[in-house]
């Protein structure tokens, strides 16, 4: 989108040393940590980076529309796998190695991306980036813990927040940008030089840990083929499902069939072997355990309204994908100004308290937008977009901070590979739930208006009146053009009203997420590596 629990052997190689458990910041901690934030923006922003252009793209390698939908399937699949194994890697190599080799395979992987002559070879090149650079993500949450004392975390945190936040905001924009302005092949290429200025600087700049190559004697494989059946299966169901139809698709029985089989060795093998590819141990921790609930649940609300509102201004408002991006910036500009103001407060106010503001003003900005009709525009999303950034800021900051900021510093990468899988599994889990509530509800629209504009209603008789007047005047056959067009008016109207359905279902999700709230503790306020 982690690790394994054996004995004391490698705590010592992961607790904080001294000087990060210093009062002050160390500039060069802080100079190789704004690095690998970077770094973790490029491999999220990748996510998203594609969405805008996939028409685009499939023009350009001559691609069926469900062949380009593998550009970012694949890299989803392959980065939800390597999101928890970075765990016991990070462990078994360090930090520096892992981070150096994943940035740089990551840029390699987007060179070769863009230098893609036909879909295949594009699918290859992304899965690859996906799996590579997924281990840069959990990386850099473990990291702001085990390097940082607790007393500079209202600095730190609100850092990884906005990155983590702002990164698949504003990917569509960035994407759109790129690929009006130049082509399609940017959206890679504009990884490679700074990939190489990360992997550099990096490479030579991180001494957090040391490795701990022991750890790779008693490799789980069998642990790992399950984990990659388990999670890369259900990320295809998932992504696949909505579009297939879920279960009226052979494809899709045998990937879940597939992804119940490596569930059951994953767990097997998580409670079995002596070293699993994951400690499942850590959810004992009841922050952590209520902080990744939080989190896929805010990963339900990044990704699905990062998904949900282009769909209304591309299919509604007819708009291109450099106006979508241009109206998307508002969330990310909002984030902005969101995350300094969010730093101050976390040491001043009950994280729990931001926490539940945060979900109340997402619920705010999800029941206005299901009032939304056809002809809202950028002043009409204007509130609930500015609500949205507000909010992910606000509540996303203390979730990270209440749930890994009391993980014991041998436990800690392995709990930030499960934290981080669970935002990304709350987004494919919540883009597939969005989906199906779309289809399923524009067809019980659509049944619904079809009643309405039957003949004999008096309305229905006089739009079609006045359009195929309009088409007469314009030389064509005026009623199989107006009816064309009544079609069209009531497939946009249903649309619109289970846009709003959506809206109001992610209201309700919300909402409740506020109640559950008070069941986390409080981490405590004292500091450092030692509060650990």
């Amino acid at each position: 989108m982690s690790t394994v629990s054996i004995a004391a052997r490698p705590v010592a190689a992961l607790t904080p040393t001294p000087a990060a458990a210093a009062p002050g910041l160390d500039t060069r901690k802080l100079i190789t940590f704004i690095f690998m934030v970077f770094g973790m923006f490029m491999a999220i922003l990748d996510i998203q980076i594609v969405s805008a252009s996939l028409a685009e793209i499939q023009a350009g390698l001559s691609a069926s529309s469900e062949e380009v939908a593998w550009v970012q399937t694949s890299y989803l699949i392959a980065e939800v796998i390597m999101i928890p194994l970075s765990g016991i890697l990070s462990r078994a190599f360090s930090t520096r190695y892992l981070f150096a080799f994943s940035c740089a395979g990551f840029t390699l992987m987007s060179f070769m991306c863009s230098t893609a002559t036909d879909i295949n070879q594009m699918i290859v090149w992304r899965a690859l980036q996906g799996f590579i650079g997924g281990a840069m993500i959990p990386t850099v949450f473990a990291s702001s813990y085990m390097i940082f004392p607790k007393e500079k975390q209202p600095i730190i945190a609100p850092l990884i927040g906005l990155v983590a936040t702002l990164a698949p905001t504003i990917g569509p924009t960035v994407g759109g940008y790129l690929t009006d302005l130049f082509s399609w092949h940017w959206l890679f290429l504009v990884n490679v030089v700074p990939g190489i200025i990360v992997t550099i600087a990096t490479y030579f700049l991180i001494d957090f840990d040391k490795p701990d190559t022991s750890l790779l004697q008693k490799f789980d494989w069998t642990g790992l083929f399950g984990m990659a059946v388990f999670l890369g299966a259900m990320e295809y169901v998932l992504e696949e499902g909505p579009q297939k139809n879920w279960f009226d698709e052979n494809v899709i029985v045998w990937s879940a069939a597939a992804s119940v089989v490596g569930c059951i060795i994953f767990f097997w093998r998580a409670f079995t072997a002596p070293q699993p590819i994951v400690d499942l141990t850590v959810f004992s921790n009841r922050n952590l355990a209520m902080g990744s609930i939080f989190s896929f649940v805010m990963g339900i609300g990044l990704y699905g309204l990062t998904y949900i509102y282009p769909v209304y201004l591309a299919n509604v408002r007819g708009y291109s994908s450099l106006q979508i991006g241009e109206t998307m910036f508002v969330s990310g500009l909002c984030m902005f100004v969101a995350a300094p103001i969010v730093g101050r407060l976390m040491g001043k106010i009950d994280p729990r308290i931001m926490i539940g503001v945060g979900f109340i003003g997402f619920a705010i900005g999800t029941w206005q937008a299901s009032l939304i009709t056809k002809d809202w525009d950028f002043w009409e999303l204007l509130v609930p977009q500015m609500l949205r950034g507000f909010s992910l800021m606000t509540a996303m900051v203390p979730i990270n901070n209440v749930a890994l900021g009391t993980v014991p510093p041998n436990k800690l990468k392995n709990a930030s590979g499960l934290f981080n899988l669970t935002r990304n599994l709350g987004g494919a889990v919540g883009l597939a739930m969005i989906n199906t509530t779309i289809n399923n509800r524009w067809d019980l629209h659509l049944q619904r208006l079809h009643e309405s504009v039957a003949w004999g209603h008096v309305q229905a008789e006089e739009m079609m009146t006045n359009l195929t007047g309009a088409f007469a005047s314009m030389g064509s056959d005026a009623a199989m053009s107006a009816t064309k067009q009544l079609a069209r008016m009531v497939r946009r109207e249903a649309l619109v009203m289970s846009l709003a359905d959506v809206f109001l279902a992610l209201t309700v999700l919300f909402v409740a997420l506020v109640f559950v709230t008070p069941l986390m503790q409080r981490p405590a306020r004292k500091g450092g590596g030692d509060a650990h």
